[in-house]
């Protein structure tokens, strides 16, 4: 996955690696999330998997995590987008990620909410 993708905001892959000379790929994403964290098994598989997430869709999830969180939710399955991300929304980190084609009988456990995007 590349990082400009990421972003949305037309900034090149140049600046990126002047921006974080010594940094992964996760540490990368994760100052490009702003207030979204992504765990190394997330950064994973949204680059496996072919999962892009761009600005507007960072902001959406952000606004599902702060309500998620209001409810008390622990651990939560947000669907965006024929996409599925299980979050902890108190720590505003997305855990894993499934993309369309891997949803279809797919279980998801140990979650105790959900939203729909």
């Amino acid at each position: 996955m590349k990082i400009d993708k990421i972003q949305g905001q037309g900034s090149s892959n140049t600046n990126q690696s002047k921006a974080h000379p010594s940094s992964n790929f996760a540490d990368v994403l994760n100052s490009e999330l702003g207030s979204v964290n992504l765990s190394n098994h997330a950064s994973k598989r949204l680059e496996s998997r072919g999962i892009n997430l761009n600005s507007q869709d960072i902001s959406r999830m952000n606004d599902a995590m702060e309500k998620l969180s209001k409810k008390g939710s622990k651990e939560s399955l947000v669907l965006m987008d024929n996409k599925a991300f299980v979050v902890n929304p108190n720590s505003k980190t997305i855990i894993t990620a499934v993309s369309q084609d891997s949803l279809k009988d797919n279980i998801f456990t140990n979650i105790d909410s959900a939203i729909i995007l």
